[in-house]
């Protein structure tokens, strides 16, 4: 891995000892995006142990079952998105360039990621996820009040609600970003 570069002002000079501090202290987060790198890697053991599941019992299960299964697997995949746009946006916004232009494999979104495009993305996909898993509970509702079932009215009642603040949350970020904006900018969030 390469040095950071030298902390520089506007101008070019070298910062001064506190503002070159407070301005590399942002490598401290370094380690929490190689943490959620390693998390990453634990869930694509997970999701490989949950096909191998499938396969083995594709003839036995349901339809409902195997509709239950490829959900937790879906659910997988976009928590792992979830945790690529965090990483690579994060490191991007937050740490340092990753210098990917004219890469091919370059993600279309990554060329105009920012802490309010983040903070977007990241609120659409735990409405994602979360209506994954909403989408598992009411397939599943079918067995409520027997002994089969793994939810309660309230507690789909609740899933429900937290799924409803969710989306409130998500309409609430775009619109204090979108009041943020200067008309005319094309998208990009007001400078101060």
């Amino acid at each position: 891995m390469t040095e950071p570069a030298k902390a520089t002002d506007v101008v070019g000079r070298e910062l001064r000892p506190l503002p070159s501090l407070i301005f590399g202290s942002r490598w401290l987060q370094l380690p929490l995006y190689l943490g959620l790198i390693v998390a990453q890697g634990v869930y694509v053991v997970l999701f490989l142990k949950e096909l191998w599941h499938l396969i083995l019992h594709s003839m036995e299960f349901t339809e409902q079952q195997i509709m239950l299964v490829v959900l937790g697997l879906i659910d997988v995949v976009m928590i792992s998105n979830l945790l690529v746009m965090v990483i690579v946006g994060g490191y991007e916004t937050f740490v340092s360039r990753l210098r990917l232009q004219g890469h091919p494999d370059q993600p279309e979104w990554l060329s105009h990621v920012n802490a309010s495009v983040l903070k977007i993305k990241l609120a659409m996909a735990i409405i994602g996820i979360s209506s994954i898993h909403l989408l598992r509970t009411f397939i599943e509702a079918g067995n409520l009040g027997s002994d089969k079932s793994n939810y309660t009215e309230a507690g789909i009642m609740w899933q429900t609600i937290i799924h409803v603040v969710f989306i409130l949350s998500a309409i609430g970020i775009a619109a204090v970003d979108r009041m943020g904006q200067v008309p005319g900018s094309n998208g990009r969030a007001a400078s101060h």
